[in-house]
């Protein structure tokens, strides 16, 4: 089943896609926009590096110590990755309380049936390497509902129902905005695509290839993308201020940073990575805690076919251990870690042989390094950017929204809140998109269920999670009132709990996901990935990806550090 596509002919979507029903999907996508020739482009990019033990024998390196500093997918894929070639591994993770880093499914109750993502919650089709991990260790996937036709759109003190050729949004949004004449008789979807989506179809394949590839030297147009804003972008295509206007607020991520390097939004645009999408039932947090399972099994065979139990590595998982210098000893070749056992209350330094570094450079930015890394290295530590967002979730004892016929999918507004994101798993009542309508009588809109009500980004995402809690709480009733056209006060005896998330005020990260501003890509992104330390210490994560912000950045990134070590060490004779 899919209710994501807004065309009126759409391929069905299945749980727990094959390989095969992936592809499907993504050559749809893309064939939709004019870009079919992508999909070879797009698979063999975001597959996952080559294996490592085509680098190393299994069980090769045993009693070399190598650490791995954070605990969030990058850390985890790499910890993964290395244990096959038996590495004596240790990872330094911040967090005491749950395992994943960014990864964070908030349950409201023991059963844990109840629950909302603040991290991430939608893993695209196109993204090969997350799949790789998701088949390997067997986790079941349902589709993420990206979009319903009977979602609001609220600008401007303005309703509308989010129908699929937006004649509703034209009715009742258009006449608040001062639009061209031509726009005016343009949908919200065709002005989306001329303003954001237009310029990638000027470029080759092989160029338009570039936004999701780490290069040393990029393409003269790949470098325009990184150099101007998605605003500078967007008004080259003649649109108007008020279109412009009006086309951002239909993206809470693209509003917060729409004065930002245009290449890092079109990182989402190229591959088509909201067409299709998938969640973990049961939470995104069995991904992370599928892997810390799978290095505490005595006989972790299903996940390493083919290596031998007595040739892996062993992994060590510290939490609370907050990293507070990294150094070298020129003299051993080793690297050096302090660190503080926030449970032991001490302060401990250990000796390795490599070490990969997941920490965010927004984290990292605190961490003392002495000798320093690269002066570029430095440099992207302290100034690439990393955009603030803040989401609140809301146990409600029954779910409003789908009286009101909303099943999954997301509203777009104007106000502090930005989005609100409805969970999609009662879209298992509606099994035929042909004739939904008819459905939602049957929906059990009575049973309780968990809103994302407020999801925002940039500017928005700091005014909004510096208000006192109860402000903002209460607040954030008001608005999605607003938007859903209920009595004020009708949530009070409808809201059961809630919890919000401001990721730039999260200790361990400070900062959400990593959005270029203008130069970066060109400045920063290849030097971001190299070694330091005479190729000691490599790096891992979103950030230093070309996918930022999703899954697929960290975990690729993770297996390529793990492999870099691996030839490093064959060089260095272990």
């Amino acid at each position: 089943m899919n209710l994501n596509s807004q065309s009126l002919f759409y391929p069905p979507q299945p749980d727990n896609p094959n390989d095969n029903d992936r592809n499907f999907l993504s050559q749809y996508a893309l064939g939709e926009r004019g870009r079919s020739v992508d999909f070879n482009f797009v698979k063999k990019i975001m597959s996952p590096p080559e294996q490592i033990t085509n680098y190393a024998k299994p069980g090769e390196f045993k009693n070399v110590k190598v650490a791995i500093l954070g605990g969030g997918l990058a850390g985890l894929s790499a910890a993964f990755e290395l244990r096959k070639i038996g590495f004596d591994i240790t990872i330094y993770e911040a967090l005491e309380d749950r395992v994943g880093g960014r990864v964070y499914t908030y349950y409201f109750n023991e059963q844990e049936n109840l629950y909302h993502e603040f991290g991430p919650m939608r893993i695209p089709v196109t993204h090969e390497t997350v799949w790789h991990y998701l088949n390997l260790f067997k986790l079941p996937t349902r589709p993420f509902i990206q979009y319903s036709e009977n979602s609001f759109i609220y600008y401007r003190n303005a309703t509308a129902r989010n129908d699929r050729n937006g004649s509703n949004v034209m009715k009742n949004i258009y006449p608040k905005f001062d639009l061209k004449p031509n726009e005016r008789n343009t949908n919200w979807q065709r002005l989306q695509e001329i303003a954001l989506d237009s310029h990638l179809l000027y470029a080759s394949p092989e160029v338009r290839a570039e936004t999701i590839q780490v290069k040393p030297y990029y393409n003269e147009r790949t470098l325009m993308w990184s150099d101007n804003s998605s605003m500078k972008m967007m008004e080259s295509t003649g649109l108007s201020q008020e279109a412009i206007a009006l086309v951002s607020n239909f993206s809470s991520l693209l509003y917060g940073n729409i004065y930002n390097s245009y290449v890092d939004f079109i990182e989402e645009s190229y591959p088509a990575d909201l067409a299709y999408l998938y969640e973990i039932p049961g939470g995104m947090m069995n991904f992370p805690k599928a892997f810390i399972k799978s290095f505490n099994d005595q006989n972790p065979t299903k996940e390493y076919l083919g290596i031998d139990k007595t040739e892996l590595g062993k992994v060590e998982y510290k939490s609370g251990c907050w990293v507070n210098d990294i150094g070298f000893d020129n003299l051993s070749q080793n690297v050096v870690i302090n660190y503080e056992n926030t449970k032991l209350k001490d302060n401990l330094k250990e000796k390795f042989d490599y070490v990969v570094c997941a920490i965010p450079f927004s984290s990292l930015r605190n961490v003392n390094i002495d000798p320093l890394f690269s002066n570029l290295k430095m440099r992207a530590i302290r100034e690439v950017h990393y955009t603030p967002s803040q989401r609140t979730l809301l146990l409600c004892k029954e779910r409003f929204w789908e009286k009101q016929g909303i099943v999954g999918g997301g509203s777009f507004t104007d106000l502090p809140i930005a989005s609100i994101w409805y969970p999609s798993d009662h879209a298992k009542y509606i099994n035929s998109s042909n004739s939904i309508g008819n459905q939602l009588n049957n929906l059990p809109s009575n049973e309780p269920g968990v809103l994302l009500g407020s999801y925002n980004f940039g500017q928005d995402a700091i005014r909004f999670s510096n208000l006192p809690e109860e402000k903002l709480f209460s607040e954030l009733k008001r608005e999605i009132e607003m938007v859903h056209g209920l009595s004020v006060g009708y949530l009070d005896n409808i809201i059961e709990g809630h919890k919000t998330v401001a990721w730039d005020k999260e200790p361990s990260f400070r900062g959400a996901l990593t959005f270029f501003q203008t130069e970066q890509k060109r400045l920063f992104s290849y030097t971001m990935t190299l070694p330091e330390y005479n190729n000691r210490v490599f790096f891992a994560g979103e950030h230093v990806s070309a996918v930022h912000r999703w899954m697929q950045g960290a975990l690729q990134s993770g297996m390529k550090a793990a492999n870099d070590l691996t030839i490093s060490c064959k060089m260095h004779g272990r």
